[in-house]
């Protein structure tokens, strides 16, 4: 996947577990919690369906790669090169 298909599938489960936010302003550099709604269970769901979607295993250290859309494209991107959209 390139990192603008990787941005698609976040914003695709962000969309599902936070409906009612407008995620069309969002910025890549701000944590997704000063933008949105997201409580620690909301960021679990995303690392879940991360996996269960394109098995892809995120370490619970590598969590806070994760706080930042564009964080999360970085970190993603090596380990989501080779899976197909």
């Amino acid at each position: 996947m390139s990192p603008e298909q990787i941005r698609q599938a976040l914003l695709n489960i962000l969309t599902r577990i936070v409906p009612d936010e407008d995620l069309s302003q969002l910025k890549d550099d701000l944590p997704f919690r000063e933008q949105m709604e997201l409580d620690s269970m909301d960021f679990l769901d995303i690392v879940m369906e991360l996996r269960k979607q394109y098995r892809v295993q995120i370490p619970e250290e590598d969590y806070p790669h994760l706080a930042t859309m564009g964080g999360a494209v970085t970190y993603l991107t090596p380990r989501m090169k080779d899976i197909q959209a």
